[in-house]
């Protein structure tokens, strides 16, 4: 693969991290996701492709209205990128069955995306979750 494919493929991923999930457009699903795109951090019983895709965006912003995604690194190797971002919210919804806190965190995390004719594929991520349960003061419920 091309270093041209290769950089073409971190932009796919970053836009797909930036400008879908993180300004909440969900009209780009279709553009941004393959029709059997899958989200294996997804919650189960998450459909595949841009209807799936949109289920998640509705799920994280129901709860964190101000969700933002910071790349801090992001490179990419054949069809795979991988981003290590910061993500910011406010808890302003019902989230994991815990009532909003209107509390604020930010969190590290990763994500990697497999990229699949200028379209995600599928999508895993690893983030502190336990940091975020945290801040947003989930453990005192």
């Amino acid at each position: 693969m091309s270093t041209a494919s290769v950089t073409t493929n971190v932009d796919v991923a970053l836009r797909t991290q930036l400008e879908y999930f993180g300004t909440g457009r969900y009209e780009l699903a279709e553009q941004m996701v393959t029709p059997d795109y899958v989200d294996h951090e997804a919650p189960p019983g998450t459909p595949v492709g841009p209807e799936g895709a949109n289920a998640v965006l509705r799920w994280l912003r129901r709860a964190f209205n101000d969700l933002t995604y910071e790349v801090q690194d992001a490179f990419g190797e054949g069809d795979k990128v991988a981003a290590r971002v910061t993500t910011r919210g406010t808890h302003t919804g019902e989230f994991m069955g815990k009532a909003p806190t209107g509390k604020r965190f930010e969190i590290d995390s990763i994500h990697i995306y497999r990229v699949e004719n200028g379209q995600v594929a599928e999508h895993w991520a690893k983030r502190d979750d336990v940091a975020m349960a945290g801040q947003l003061g989930l453990f005192d419920h």
